[in-house]
């Protein structure tokens, strides 16, 4: 008596591979595929809303600046920015970006604005641990486009913590013989920027930093005696594709995204920081927040 082997057995004229095994139809194949991309999608959604925004990369670079005197070559500047209390960052978020900046034991400390994402009143339970924040050669920020809803009470909170709010001004830093000033600027989206005031009491020839918002604005600054710039607001486009990049960034920032340039017409050199926060969707992707370490040299 002849007896069937163990297992399934195709039927006439279902071809068999040689494994044993039958091919996959069409139809598995789509089903498997559509799967793969559903899961897929799921891991990636997943990563880009729990996974990228707490990532923090610190990008460190060293940067020639012509103009700086002797005295600060070496200098370290922390730059930050965007931060966005009150909309995907909260104060335990702030405090884990405050204990990266304290290690890195800065000289400067540079925030181009949008500490809140809407509301002053965000910034009140952080002001004790912005406070923790230690530069001998001082602490400077500026107002963002998020940060116009209540100025005084913002402006009030940033000086509690310890910084200085630049609004069209500077401020000289002294330093073994030698000045170097921080300009800042008001934001260009919701303030009246104004460089001529800003620049009020620098002295002829003093390397100044000019800490604005939207780093678009260089276009305009290098027309004037600034030396470095250094912006946030584009988030590096919070979301980045493979081979396409940022397919959106908001406007003041569609020319710098990331990282450093230089102006065309003076190669004045600006740096966009990515940003710590994140705002409209809870999400990055491809593009981590980041904390900047600029050391700065003499050309």
């Amino acid at each position: 008596m002849s007896r069937k082997p163990f297992g399934d057995s195709p039927g006439p004229g279902v071809p068999v591979e040689a494994s044993g095994r039958r091919p996959m139809t069409r139809r598995q194949f789509l089903k498997r595929g559509a799967a793969a991309v559903f899961g897929a999608g799921l891991l990636a959604g997943g990563y880009a809303w729990k996974g990228e925004p707490n990532r923090l990369e610190i990008t460190r670079r060293e940067l020639p600046l012509k103009e700086l005197p002797s005295s600060f070559a070496g200098t370290k500047l922390v730059h930050f920015s965007d931060v966005h209390l009150g909309f995907n960052k909260d104060t335990r978020d702030l405090a884990r970006l405050v204990k990266h900046i304290r290690e890195e034991q800065p000289d400067l400390i540079c925030f181009t604005g949008d500490i809140v994402d809407s509301y002053a009143e965000d910034l009140t339970d952080s002001v004790s641990i912005l406070a923790e924040l230690e530069a001998p050669l001082g602490k400077y920020a500026i107002l963002g486009n998020h940060d116009y809803k209540n100025t005084e009470l913002l402006t009030s909170l940033l000086a509690k913590s310890g910084f200085t709010v630049l609004r069209n001004q500077s401020y000289l830093i002294k330093q073994g013989g030698a000045v170097i000033a921080v300009a800042g600027l008001e934001d260009l989206l919701h303030g009246k920027p104004d460089p001529v005031a800003a620049l009020k009491g620098v002295p002829d020839g003093c390397c100044t930093l000019l800490l604005m918002h939207e780093p678009d604005y260089a276009d305009t600054a290098e027309g004037y005696p600034f030396h470095l710039q250094l912006s946030g607001h584009s988030h590096g486009g919070q979301i980045r594709l493979p081979f396409i990049g940022a397919p959106f960034t908001p406007y003041g920032s569609h020319k710098y995204i990331e990282g450093l340039y230089y102006t065309e017409n003076k190669a004045m050199p600006v740096y966009v920081n990515r940003g710590f926060g994140e705002t409209s969707l809870p999400l990055r992707f491809l593009c981590r927040p980041e904390l900047t370490v600029l050391t700065l040299r003499r050309e």
